[in-house]
């Protein structure tokens, strides 16, 4: 059996004590998720610890560094799942330095409002759709 991809991703928010919006970023690729819109992250490297690997990803696809808040809890340890062989675990962050540019694997990045239905009206890879509302759920629920 092969071991499962462990991904992270971050919902970089404009505030960790009072998120009005959701920085959201479309993909170039692979052909079949090129325009559709994700959270930002990527593949934890071997003896690199999850929040490592997403301050790493952050800066290398957006040029930018985050504070992490929590992590959105998706019921598994191993975080949600993205396919039969992986699965991504997803924090909150605020941006500490940089201003975001789409630098790798995106063309476009979009400040969504997390008030109404502005989030959902993006085309969102379908595996973070779930995400998304788990997401929104949270914001509506507390404060992070």
């Amino acid at each position: 059996m092969t071991a499962l991809i462990n991904v992270v991703g971050a919902a970089v928010v404009d505030s960790l004590s009072a998120p009005a919006l959701l920085l959201a970023a479309r993909r170039t690729a692979p052909p079949q998720f090129a325009g559709m819109w994700e959270f930002p992250g990527g593949k934890v490297e071997a003896g690199e610890s999850a929040e490592s690997a997403l301050q790493r990803e952050l800066m290398e696809e957006l040029g930018v560094t985050v504070r992490l808040g929590e992590e959105l809890q998706s019921g598994s340890t191993s975080g949600w799942t993205l396919n039969e062989r992986a699965a991504m675990r997803v924090w909150f962050a605020e941006l500490t330095g940089g201003e975001p540019r789409p630098l790798e694997d995106h063309d476009e990045l979009r400040w969504v409002s997390l008030d109404g239905n502005e989030v959902l009206e993006l085309e969102w890879i379908p595996a973070d759709f779930p995400i998304v509302r788990a997401l929104l759920e949270r914001v509506a629920t507390s404060a992070l």
